[in-house]
């Protein structure tokens, strides 16, 4: 009895049976869990993840118009129809300081920063919820990109690099270091002494630097601040096994695609990255679904165009008309996640999409004419959270002078839907709002992200 009752009996969730130079990674066990600790078994940990679509969508084709539960799926959001129980479509949001930044819109989609030649970029959402998660999971977050850069960006404004290959992506998450854990280690601790040297040297260079010089330095020891916590957290966690994958899903996921075959690709990354959600690898994750100007083509479906020449249609039928496939194609992938996420059950034995928020979107509304505004989003998951969906949340329809989006039949071009594409409807309606929404329910403690003005209540 006092054994049971001084918990003696409790081992580690990392232990591991190691014998004859072998080791093997143990389940998830009841003798892994404290006493009086339910409640922390029966919450399983939260996550999220973050889809980016390129120069905005066909809006005449895409845009939902009636607010409220009772709206009806547009062309391009059909394939989402299944899951209207557990996603809210979002109109009239926009970033202050993207408008009239076209291109580069990218960059600030999940920072809420500014964009101009004397502006830094701040710290995305994803990486904002990573500082809280990291400490429970192998990896702080999951980069992806199919063309150009991440959408993470670190506390002192630089890009976190991208992975592309699904099988690079697969090798970074599932599979042991090349030459062995010592080698590693030996490495990783190599790497760690350089940056203590640095840090030494630049601490003495410090005294004799003027102002600009003291500035450029101190985001130089945040980056090597950050590399020394990343190099220390790798070298803990080597003696940690790595999940076990089941051989199907190790033959879906390790793979190379080619870009002609864009739909394959898109469902093997969301796979993998079901995988590092479900395995507790990670549970933060970014994907790129290409650039503004470097989303590829889909050939698979008759479209040999790249999709910024498509958003930039000139009222072409046959250019809108591919743009609204491209649209539809894209979030029917994004459909796929959501129904894998919903299939597949955490540790705890339930859907990961109920402890999983999945934001998709772009930073651009129309590309044909740049537009900014009334941002294409959808919010799916999160349920165990607190979050309630079912409805179409529109920002847009109480605002002054708002009459309506103006689609025109049959897809016809309208200047009066432009406006409402290119200029906020609502100037109070920040995507930042969204951004908090979904950093607090994630649990981090803080009532302001970006250029907030108050959280979006769902």
């Amino acid at each position: 009895m006092s054994n049971y009752l001084s918990q003696s009996w409790l081992i580690d969730r990392r232990h591991a049976l190691r014998a004859m130079g072998s080791l093997v990674a143990l389940p998830m066990l009841e003798c892994m869990v404290p006493l009086r600790a339910a409640e922390k078994v029966a919450a399983s940990p939260k996550r999220s993840a973050f889809i980016y679509l390129a120069n905005g969508v066909h809006s005449l084709n895409y845009q939902i118009t009636k607010a409220g539960k009772d709206y009806e799926f547009s062309r391009s959001l059909k394939p989402l129809e299944k899951h209207r129980d557990v996603i809210t479509p979002i109109s009239g949001l926009h970033h202050p300081g993207a408008l009239s930044h076209h291109h580069n819109c990218i960059s600030v989609w999940l920072t809420g920063g500014k964009l101009g030649p004397s502006d830094k970029n701040t710290i995305s959402v994803d990486q904002k919820m990573a500082e809280l998660t990291a400490q429970h999971t192998r990896y702080p977050s999951m980069e992806v990109a199919l063309t150009g850069d991440s959408l993470a960006w670190t506390a002192d404004g630089v890009r976190l690099p991208s992975l592309r290959r699904c099988s690079e992506i697969f090798a970074s998450l599932f599979e042991e270091p090349k030459g062995g854990k010592m080698a590693q280690r030996r490495a990783l601790r190599r790497k760690g002494s350089v940056l203590d040297a640095n840090l030494a040297e630049v601490r003495r260079l410090e005294k004799n630097m003027g102002t600009a010089d003291k500035g450029r330095l101190n985001q130089y020891l945040t980056s090597v601040r950050e590399a020394e916590i990343r190099t220390r957290r790798a070298d803990a966690w080597l003696d940690t096994p790595l999940p076990a994958i089941a051989e199907a899903d190790r033959k879906r996921t390790n793979r190379d695609i080619a870009q002609t075959l864009a739909g394959d690709y898109f469902r093997t990354v969301y796979d993998l990255m079901v995988l590092a959600f479900q395995t507790d690898l990670t549970r933060v994750a970014t994907f790129s679904l290409g650039g503004e100007g470097d989303a590829f083509a889909i050939p698979e479906i008759g479209i040999t165009e790249s999709r910024h020449q498509l958003s930039h249609h000139g009222g072409d039928a046959g250019y809108m008309e591919k743009l609204t496939n491209y649209d539809a194609f894209a979030i029917e992938q994004y459909s796929y996640f959501l129904t894998r996420l919903s299939e597949t059950k955490d540790l705890n034995g339930k859907p990961l999409l109920n402890s999983t928020m999945a934001l998709f979107g772009s930073g651009m509304c129309y590309g044909h004419s740049h537009g900014n505004a009334n941002l294409p989003l959808v919010l799916a998951g999160g349920s165990d959270l607190g979050l309630k969906h079912g409805s179409h949340l529109d920002f847009n329809k109480d605002a002054k002078g708002f009459g309506g989006y103006s689609l025109g039949p049959d897809g016809a071009l309208t200047t009066a839907h432009y406006q409402v594409c290119s200029r906020p409807v609502n100037s109070d309606a920040h995507m930042s709002n969204l951004l908090l929404l979904m950093a607090q329910r994630m649990g981090v403690e803080t009532d302001q992200f970006g250029d907030s003005n108050k959280v979006i209540a769902l």
